[in-house]
């Protein structure tokens, strides 16, 4: 089954990290994917850009409406995602532990809608 894992956290935090946590971080990045790789479960990944680049589109009676930022105010955005092939849902939450992301934000699972 393929899952979509999107990685949430807060953005203004990552200004304070220092570089010994960045190199750290990187390292913990690396392993999990190749990890992934290696497992054959890797269908595709990405960080996204900051929400100062989002724009959200709205169809409201016939009329496109977009506005600059993400959809929703939260203390957590949406930082990016991997797409993984998993026999089942306790090992797409296996592997959802081991991102990063999940230290110090969280991961939504989501199977694909043609998954389910």
């Amino acid at each position: 089954m393929k899952y979509m894992f999107l990685m949430y956290a807060n953005e203004a935090e990552s200004a304070n990290i220092t570089p010994e946590e960045a190199q750290s971080l990187y390292q913990n990045w690396q392993t999990l994917l190749k990890e992934a790789r290696d497992a054959g479960v890797l269908l595709a990944n990405s960080g996204l850009a900051p929400t100062a680049y989002a724009t959200t589109v709205r169809v409201r009676d016939g009329r496109t409406l977009y506005t600059d930022g993400p959809f929703a105010e939260t203390h957590e955005q949406l930082g990016g995602f991997f797409m993984l092939e998993c026999e089942d849902l306790d090992e797409a939450i296996r592997w959802a532990a081991r991102i990063p992301h999940a230290q110090y934000g969280s991961v939504e699972i989501r199977p694909l809608w043609d998954q389910i």
